[in-house]
């Protein structure tokens, strides 16, 4: 079993982590998930369960990871100039990981989605603006809109609340990061009504950004009550979902979560909250990656074909393996400078004690 080289550079300086499961299904699917501040790809993927529903369903993960050389608090920079555009930083660290899996295993590049936490969800939300053309879909927890920050100051006062703002403006945003001119990656917005960490008035405004960006009205096609949480969703013409919409009752800042029923994924821990719905699993669910139709089927060949086992990928051990980067830089002037005003920061948000 051979590590993985990451093909590029790694301006961000990034660690990664990825996952295989035992049976991998063929041409997988990928899913990037970001961790939140004071988080790591391990704990991370502990409290939210990806790498079970990965085991159950034959799909490929990719963890990029936060160093403390880059920010004390392990938050991905999401708020820096210079790691949170296309071809620069962090965000181009990620592209040069996604496409080292896509290389070595063969993945479908119509299934690469991308989730994250807080400042992973706002990072997702950098990534999603700055290479759409990698993402069939992304999932934004508890983050912010693209474009919210260019500096710590701005990233404070746009956790604390988004402000007023206007929707076209928001989409222009995003449809500035790149070239792209569409299709568009389809979009999963999860917030606590609760969150006193990152305000819920930015759900609000990534609504608008990306209503704006999928050019469709404000009202949604469909609204629910799921589990006492309100869900809504916006379709194109063809039915298709573009955007999804979670507002979990009463939750803090975290990532809501299912641990009993027939949802159940994931523990509780910091910043992974019981909210008896399991954004993990509907994520998944939505995205297509549930049904496991190719791992089905490739098992079922051998069983009935065995001379047809050579056709089929080898198992591979599920684990979370080190994506080696090149060696570190040296550190950006005005990182290290910033600790006290984010640890303060964080303390005040109770991200820390």
């Amino acid at each position: 079993m051979a590590d993985l080289h990451v093909v590029g550079a790694n301006p961000g300086e990034l660690n990664a982590k990825s996952y295989v499961p035992e049976r991998l299904a063929e041409k997988p699917a990928l899913v990037v998930v970001l961790h939140g501040c004071t988080q790591n790809a391990g704990g991370y993927d502990r409290g939210s369960g990806w790498s079970q529903l990965a085991d159950e369903n034959g799909f490929l993960l990719l963890f990029p990871e936060q160093q403390r050389a880059n920010n004390p608090n392990l938050c991905f920079n999401w708020f820096s100039a210079t790691d949170n555009a296309r071809g620069r930083g962090e965000a181009l660290s990620i592209r040069h990981m996604i496409m080292t899996m896509v290389d070595a295993y063969d993945v479908d590049p119509s299934r690469i989605f991308v989730t994250g936490l807080s400042a992973g969800g706002a990072m997702t939300s950098v990534m999603l603006a700055s290479y759409p053309e990698l993402f069939a879909g992304g999932a934004i927890i508890a983050g912010l809109p693209h474009g919210s920050a260019s500096n710590i100051q701005q990233a404070l006062e746009a956790m604390r609340g988004a402000g007023a703002y206007d929707a076209r403006e928001l989409g222009d945003r995003v449809r500035r990061a790149s070239d792209h001119e569409g299709p568009w990656p389809s979009i999963s917005i999860w917030h606590g009504s609760a969150d006193a960490t990152v305000s819920s008035t930015n759900a609000d405004a990534i609504l608008a950004q990306w209503l704006s960006v999928h050019d469709v009205e404000p009202t949604p096609d469909a609204c629910e009550q799921i589990a006492g949480h309100r869900h809504q969703l916006w379709r194109d013409g063809t039915g298709r979902v573009l955007i999804e919409d979670y507002r979990i009752s009463n939750m803090g800042h975290g990532t809501p979560l299912a641990t009993t029923g027939p949802e159940a994924c994931g523990a509780v821990m910091p910043h992974m909250l019981e909210a008896g719905i399991s954004s993990t699993r509907r994520i998944a669910a939505s995205w297509g990656l549930l049904e496991a139709r190719e791992a089905r089927t490739s098992a079922q060949s051998v069983r009935e074909n065995p001379d047809a086992a050579s056709h089929v990928p080898a198992p591979r051990i599920g684990r979370l393996e080190p994506l080696p980067s090149e060696p570190a830089r040296p550190i950006l002037s005005g990182k290290a400078g910033v600790e006290k005003i984010i640890h303060d920061a964080l303390r005040a948000a109770g991200l820390m004690r």
